[in-house]
């Protein structure tokens, strides 16, 4: 699927240099055809030797930037070392023109949800996990799948149509769980859905479609849909679940009882690369 290809650019260049290459054996030849002409002139007045013009070298147009920048000519070798990020590893190799894709809800957390989150990261620091916050937070309706650049503007009209019938919702999560990715690269501290599943999986058929349509990875058969909340690096799934009921005991014994993260699933997300459309989601009509 990522198909790799040279640009326009190197082409071009391979036939210059081609060009070039004939050229010079053409000029060869005839210096040495009128050498030839000049020794062998039997008396005859020597030929002048015409002029000849100085190559002006041809000066190539800059290409715009924006150019430049949808189709770099090689990747940053920084974009590529984990160590800038965390210790995070790719799932799948960057290459020019595939953009990485994922279909998701917001979540915009409140003070008590930040509250909360630096006393679990501190409680698991406590039995030696080091956790990362997540820079934002989100509930995904789909995989992380690749997007050619020229897919964009049809995959994010296909979904926009078919999301244009789904109603918006509310739903809740409460219980601390622990996922690790695929490629157990990295470890996750989530917390899952109790309420608003059925809505959710609505959501997840109507962006499996567009999904199917380009080819491309569906959602997982049975979801725990959830929200990440910190991760580390690595399979720690061990250490995690040895210390999930103490920090499960943190969601359920606050003072104004148990916390309940509550997603207002208003409209929904697609980012593919540093893009994010928006589809908002069809109000409830009052009767």
């Amino acid at each position: 699927m990522l198909v790799g290809y040279s640009s326009s650019s190197e082409e071009e260049e391979e036939e210059e240099e081609e060009g070039e290459t004939e050229a010079t054996a053409g000029n060869k030849s005839c210096s040495r055809k009128c050498q030839e002409e000049d020794d062998g002139n039997d008396g005859c007045p020597t030929r002048k030797k015409p002029k000849t013009e100085e190559q002006v070298p041809k000066t190539r147009l800059p290409l715009p930037g924006c150019l430049l920048a949808m189709f770099p000519e090689e990747v940053d070798s920084q974009t590529e070392d984990s160590a800038l990020h965390g210790g995070r590893v790719r799932s799948f190799k960057h290459e020019r023109g595939n953009w990485a894709t994922y279909v998701y809800l917001p979540y915009h957390p409140e003070e008590e949800f930040r509250e909360l989150l630096e006393e679990l990261l501190s409680a698991a620091r406590a039995r030696g996990v080091l956790l990362t916050p997540q820079e934002e937070f989100h509930l995904s309706v789909s995989q992380t799948v690749v997007l050619r650049h020229h897919w964009i503007q049809p995959f994010t009209q296909s979904l926009r149509a078919g999301l244009l019938h789904c109603k918006r919702f509310v739903c809740s999560a409460g219980r601390l769980r622990v996922y690790c990715n695929a490629e157990r690269t990295r470890t996750f501290l989530g917390i899952e859905v109790c309420t608003g599943h059925a809505q959710l999986l609505e959501l997840v058929q109507a962006v499996d479609r567009t999904m199917t349509e380009f080819h491309l990875d569906t959602f997982y058969k049975d979801p725990s849909f959830h929200v990440s909340l910190a991760w580390c690096v690595g399979d720690v799934t061990g250490q995690m679940k040895e210390c999930i009921q103490e920090l499960q005991s943190l969601v359920d014994d606050r003072e104004e009882g148990p916390f309940l993260l509550r997603l207002d699933c208003t409209e929904l997300r697609c980012r593919t690369g540093n893009k994010t459309f928006r589809f908002p989601l069809e109000p409830e009509h009052l009767t």
